[in-house]
């Protein structure tokens, strides 16, 4: 059980409090509008308590990637429209004015700095940049789970210099994941989709040790079925894994774990809405098509699985579910999971966009805001930022 120091384990009044939140909100290609702010109000909690307590809040994020500077300002005016109180937005953390208006701050006050990626020294993790964010405050609270696992200067190099804790979301982000992965209610059923096994190979290993029932969905499918000797047409396989693969079937075999592999599947041409679509078994698939989505055959074979699970950990489609004629396997998954009795995690990144699609993210008992974070914790990996935080 991971047991760190929180936000509420520390006294904040009067400090000034360094808060590392996930603001990396998408953004209207178009108007460059906030198109969803969702890991705004995550913060909130947080955010609010801090002010309650009379602290001096500083508020940090990345938004984007490094190199393509965008601000962080059409997010200090969506936060001052949430906490109904004004955000100042301070666009230069070198400058004399900044500096001033940090060492004016008055209780219950709220800062933004720009975006920490406006700098290559942010994920270089640079030793005296996050020494100078250090410099603010006299607290750190890490509440971007998002970004926990990696070690960068606002997330893991603030803790040289700062006590540091984490906020409620990385603390509800611990709790649930922890528990569902490592506590669970059993039996424990993982749902595993995605394109590729190279990129899941950690997980799905890891898992092994801890599931009763391993579902398997999404492109990474026809690399299993290739191992078996099935026929995959043309659908995406990794054929230098295939003997990792065969391997990982073995080790489930071992270990007595039921690894579901689907037994149907919608094929078709080529990836468009406008493709024609047949239903055939997963292993006779023709050498012109590929499979793009589960079928119904595998649909009510893995919701019979969920229907009898304590708890169910997803990460990862089960199919191409940005077109609508392959987006039913992932719904129905999505929905036999939301009204199921079994505690409910999906594991963010895409998992979390297509629950969030189809509506379904308060019928699940928790939806990581962290794709990447999540699949290292899944993986076993200890998280940089995370790690770094106060024991309690």
């Amino acid at each position: 059980m991971i047991n760190k120091k929180s936000v509420e384990d520390i006294d904040v009044k009067s400090k000034r409090v360094l808060v590392r939140c996930d603001f990396n909100v998408p953004l209207d290609k178009e108007t460059g509008e906030i198109t969803s702010d969702k890991r705004i109000v995550e913060s909130l909690k947080t955010i609010n308590y801090l002010i309650e307590n009379g602290a001096k809040v500083i508020l940090c994020s990345h938004i984007g990637k490094t190199g393509k500077n965008i601000s962080l300002d059409k997010v200090a005016k969506r936060l001052e429209e949430l906490l109904s109180r004004k955000v100042i937005f301070l666009k230069d953390i070198y400058s004399s004015e900044t500096q001033k208006v940090i060492d004016n701050l008055k209780e219950g006050e709220v800062v933004l700095l720009e975006n920490t990626r406006m700098t290559e020294k942010e994920e270089a993790n640079d030793m005296e940049f996050a020494k100078k964010l250090a410099s603010f405050a006299e607290v750190f609270v890490n509440d971007a789970f998002g970004s926990a696992h990696r070690a960068h200067a606002s997330t893991e190099g603030v803790t040289h210099f700062l006590p540091s804790v984490c906020g409620f979301l990385i603390e509800k982000e611990i709790e649930a994941l922890d528990k569902g992965i490592n506590d669970p209610k059993r039996p424990l059923v993982a749902v595993i989709g995605g394109a590729k096994v190279s990129s899941k190979i950690s997980v799905l290993t890891n898992l092994l040790d801890k599931v009763d029932t391993m579902i398997i969905g999404g492109a990474m499918t026809y690399t299993f079925i290739k191992a078996q000797g099935g026929k995959i047409g043309k659908s995406l396989c990794e054929d230098d894994k295939l003997d990792v693969a065969a391997d990982i079937l073995k080790k489930a075999l071992d270990k007595g774990v039921r690894f579901l592999l689907p037994v149907d599947n919608v094929i078709a041409q080529e990836m468009s809405e406008d493709a024609k679509t047949r239903i055939c078994a997963v292993d006779e698939i023709p050498d012109d098509y590929m499979g793009l989505d589960i079928g119904p055959k595998s649909i009510e074979l893995f919701k019979g699985e969920i229907e009898m699970a304590g708890t169910v950990v997803w990460n990862g489609p089960v199919g191409v579910f940005e077109y609508e004629k392959f987006a039913n396997g992932t719904k129905e998954i999505a929905l036999a999971m939301a009204n199921s009795k079994a505690v409910t995690i999906i594991g963010g990144g895409d998992s979390a966009a297509a629950v969030e699609k189809f509506g379904l993210e308060d019928k699940m008992y928790h939806v990581s805001t962290g794709g990447g974070a999540s699949l290292e914790f899944m993986e076993g990996k200890k998280l940089p930022g995370i790690e770094a935080l106060q024991d309690k």
